[in-house]
């Protein structure tokens, strides 16, 4: 059975943005009510410390950073910079180590929340200050917890930070796969990038992630697939120009957890973006993708 990390501390007051901080425990509350987990199923994030951030991040950076600097590297996040903020990003970071660790054990986890792959090495960008994704992949190849990692990255934007912090690192393979007309412009080189069409659908997304799959997970069999599962592709998103559906939504986590299983890596999901007109949309995309990942990993299976 997958494990569930989240923490109540996701999602500090950031004011009027579009960015919907109520998803996760909208989440929560959605799992809780369909039946299929208890509340005890939600793992608190154990603490990692600040050290692990230097795995990726740059010094100068994280000092401005932890010193709630208003400077040029902190302020290309355009969020708000102060305490709880800072405290929701830092506590991610812990939630994708945390839900690695736990991968390790069962087979599969979802960190509700984290996904933050627009930071870079040396600044905040697209409301992200710190890569978790990254940070843990590279805690996990330090730890000697696995010795390959393969980042699939499905969110409608691509994950440009976490493809620059993985530039010649052997180790970790890096696929985006995303609107290629949308933010960030220009696009980083990543191990491989599919730029999609404005207005693609389901059917054609699909195929295309058959590829990618193809690519990123079979042909590399990682130990870990870091799954960035943005909820942005849907077809109501309002930061996304791609049209899939819930169902087609569905069917693109189904299609990574059981990629992963069949060469024996385990995967870790983070929600990432989602930006819906129904802040209750972008939330039933990320408690979809957590039903899906029980199918394939459902109570009595572990880690085989």
């Amino acid at each position: 059975m997958p494990a569930l990390v989240y923490s109540p501390s996701y999602g500090a007051d950031i004011g009027a943005h579009v960015f919907p901080v109520q998803k996760y425990g909208m989440v929560r509350d959605q799992l809780l009510a369909s039946g299929s987990f208890e509340p005890e199923a939600f793992l608190l994030p154990r603490s990692y410390g600040t050290e692990v951030l230097q795995l990726v991040h740059r010094k100068d950076y994280l000092d401005d950073l932890l010193n709630l600097r208003q400077t040029q590297e902190t302020m290309r996040s355009e969020l708000p910079l102060d305490q709880p903020i800072l405290n929701w990003f830092l506590t991610a970071v812990d939630g994708t180590i945390t839900a690695t660790a736990e991968a390790l054990g069962c087979g599969a986890a979802f960190h509700i929340g984290g996904g933050f792959h627009h930071a870079y090495p040396g600044h905040a960008e697209g409301f992200c200050y710190l890569n978790d994704v990254g940070v843990a992949s590279a805690f996990a190849l330090k730890a000697g917890w696995v010795e390959k990692v393969s980042v699939v990255d499905l969110d409608v934007h691509q994950g440009n930070g976490t493809a620059r912090m993985f530039q010649g690192e052997d180790r970790v393979f890096t696929f985006s796969m995303h609107q290629q007309n949308n933010y960030p412009m220009p696009k980083e080189k990543g191990d491989l990038d599919v730029g999609l069409r404005d207005r693609m659908g389901d059917e054609e997304y699909l195929q295309q992630l058959d590829e990618g799959l193809a690519k990123s997970i079979y042909d590399q069999k990682p130990n870990l697939v870091q799954y960035v599962a943005g909820a942005d592709p849907y077809h109501a998103d309002q930061l996304g120009g791609l049209s899939l559906s819930f169902d087609g939504l569905r069917a693109r986590d189904r299609m990574v957890y059981e990629a992963a299983k069949q060469v024996g890596a385990v995967v870790v999901a983070t929600t990432a973006g989602g930006y819906a007109v129904r802040a209750e949309d972008t939330a039933k995309i990320h408690t979809n993708a957590v039903l899906e990942m029980l199918e394939v990993w459902p109570q009595e299976d572990g880690l085989k």
